[in-house]
């Protein structure tokens, strides 16, 4: 193995013993390689060594869904419905999602398709979060405890810093470290044509687990079913 990945024996015996030595990307990945590693894998493997994951095993901003699950959403309307990463980033959505917000996400920056940035700089976004200032620490304590393991990835450092540079909200609430898990929740929603109304969020995920979520948004009462009616 030492020799597939170009290091010394000795070495590479040490690193298989737990010992402390060091290891530059560059060796990392050869040693990934070596062993065949798939992505997940190889994410893995740079993680244990204290390393930030090579481009190659990240996933763009906001990469598109597959057709099956592009299927899956337009299936699901008139549930409003997205796919959505651990960043946030809005990777596919239906018609009826795009309905509900009140935003033809088309029309939106393929960058600034991301459900944080979008509630610290979009008029549109923010009027549809009737329930903003609770809904809004609770995604920056997502974001912070999904990053904890993917410091220094570039993307998810671009991310960051666009968000602290775009809002002294978010700066204020990111210095309190806080971190929260997803969850199911009711999620409050503001329309213009029907006012104020809940919606029942449920999160699926799917092969492979990493981070990315389907969410869908359920109608509970009468209410709810009627302004997506109306929608």
């Amino acid at each position: 193995m030492a020799q597939l990945a170009g290091v010394g024996v000795t070495w590479y015996t040490w690193l298989e013993q737990g010992r402390a030595v060091r290891a530059s990307e560059q060796v990392i990945g050869a040693i990934a390689r070596a062993l065949l590693c798939n992505e997940t894998e190889t994410h893995h493997l740079f993680n244990l060594a204290g390393l930030a994951a090579p481009t190659s095993a990240r996933r763009a901003v906001c990469e598109k869904p597959s057709a099956a699950t592009q299927a899956i959403l337009d299936a699901l309307d008139p549930l409003p419905a997205m796919v959505q990463n651990a960043r946030f980033d809005i990777r596919g959505y239906n018609r009826a999602y795009c309905r509900l917000v009140g935003i033809d996400l088309a029309e939106i920056p393929e960058e600034d398709r991301n459900c944080i940035y979008l509630a610290l700089t979009h008029e549109r976004w923010r009027y549809c979060m009737a329930n903003r200032e609770e809904a809004l620490p609770r995604m920056v304590g997502f974001f912070r405890a999904a990053m904890v393991e993917r410091m220094g990835d570039p993307l998810w450092e671009r991310q960051l810093q666009r968000c602290l540079e775009a809002s002294a909200e978010f700066r204020e609430i990111w210095r309190r470290n806080e971190v929260m898990g997803i969850e199911n929740q009711l999620k409050r929603f503001r329309h213009a044509r029907c006012g104020e109304f809940e919606l029942q969020q449920t999160n699926w995920w799917s092969a492979p687990k990493n981070g990315d979520r389907l969410l869908v948004f359920v109608p509970l009462d009468d209410h709810a079913r009627d302004c997506l009616e109306q929608l």
